[in-house]
């Protein structure tokens, strides 16, 4: 019997290299024979190693990079085995990327026409760095976009319904690279992956409505998917349909599936469910696991939904 997909926690920074200068001492090393790794104002860091025609543009922030065993941009090792070069913007906390010194390095990425340098372009990122990936996406025509969860601005008179990031509010996200939906013209495809469960989410997503644009669901995931996809073994294949501009609403889908063995997800389901009285089909979805997969907690509660049920009708 399967066993579930789960997450395993990260360590926070603060656990694992407290020290930035030796973390950007590594950075640069990394980076010393093909590529850059420098400093953009105070707040963000460009990562680019050369190794390939295809490029993987993406956005982090500092506190995921050193949350990782190898503390590497995620798109370092998604990368890696397809030979690709990577490019990813890593921004000191809550900054929604909105910065001059930002906007300066993708200015002068077009004027040294160094998009055209790549093949295939693909730019991704999750949450706030969902919202960057389509924002600068602007900066290089015909790239491939991945967005999960991505917030279309934070902009108070457009945005006023979204109260869960309150302090973005402060920056300005009417200048230049301010309005998401909008910089996603030139791209060849954006692909916009959210849980339409969520209201502000759905909202969000509704804002990405151009022809190019194709909105897929992922519902019960709430506004961690980059985890989520990354638990169930499916982000990888995720950055390389997007990449090649396969990413489909079928093709998604499919590789989606893989949530029938992700255990976040089938509690989040389990507890819907319960939350909403639905107990016949809380038994379902109880039943439906144990008969897949090991799982002790859905067997103990699958035993309790019954018995109440055979309660009430006795």
């Amino acid at each position: 019997m399967t066993e579930f997909a789960d997450v395993t926690e990260l360590p926070s920074s603060s656990d694992t290299l407290p020290d930035r200068d030796a973390w950007e001492q590594k950075m640069e090393r990394a980076t010393e024979d093909s590529g850059y790794f420098h400093s953009l104002g105070d707040a963000h860091w460009a990562y680019f190693a050369d190794e390939g025609t295809t490029l993987l543009v993406s956005f982090e922030t500092i506190d995921s990079v050193l949350a990782r065993p190898d503390q590497m941009p995620l798109a370092d090792s998604l990368a890696r085995a397809h030979g690709w070069s990577v490019l990813t913007i890593i921004a000191d906390g809550a900054t929604w990327f909105r910065d001059p010194a930002v906007y300066g390095f993708f200015d002068r990425q077009v004027d040294d026409a160094f998009f055209e340098d790549f093949d295939q372009v693909l730019f991704y990122g999750a949450g706030m760095a969902g919202y960057a990936a389509c924002a600068f996406a602007v900066t290089a025509p015909g790239a491939q976009v991945l967005a999960l969860n991505p917030r279309a601005t934070q902009e108070p008179a457009q945005s006023r319904w979204d109260r869960r990031d309150l302090a973005a509010r402060r920056l300005d996200f009417t200048s230049r690279y301010g309005y998401a939906p909008d910089m996603l013209e030139g791209a060849a495809q954006a692909v916009v992956i959210h849980d339409p469960a969520l209201a502000a989410e759905a909202m969000h997503a509704s804002l990405f409505r151009a022809p190019y644009v194709t909105r897929l669901s992922a519902r019960h995931m709430g506004d961690a998917l980059e985890p989520a996809f990354s638990g169930c073994g499916i982000l990888p294949a995720l950055v390389d349909q997007a990449m090649a501009g396969v990413l489909t609403e079928h093709s998604f889908a499919q590789l989606w599936r893989a949530r029938r063995n992700y255990s976040p997800y089938l509690r989040a389901l389990l507890a819907k469910t319960e939350n909403l009285g639905r107990t016949k089909l809380a038994i379902m979805v109880c039943r439906s696991v144990t008969q897949r997969l090991r799982a002790p907690s859905f067997a103990r509660r699958l035993a309790k939904l019954t018995d109440r049920i055979a309660g009430s009708e006795a």
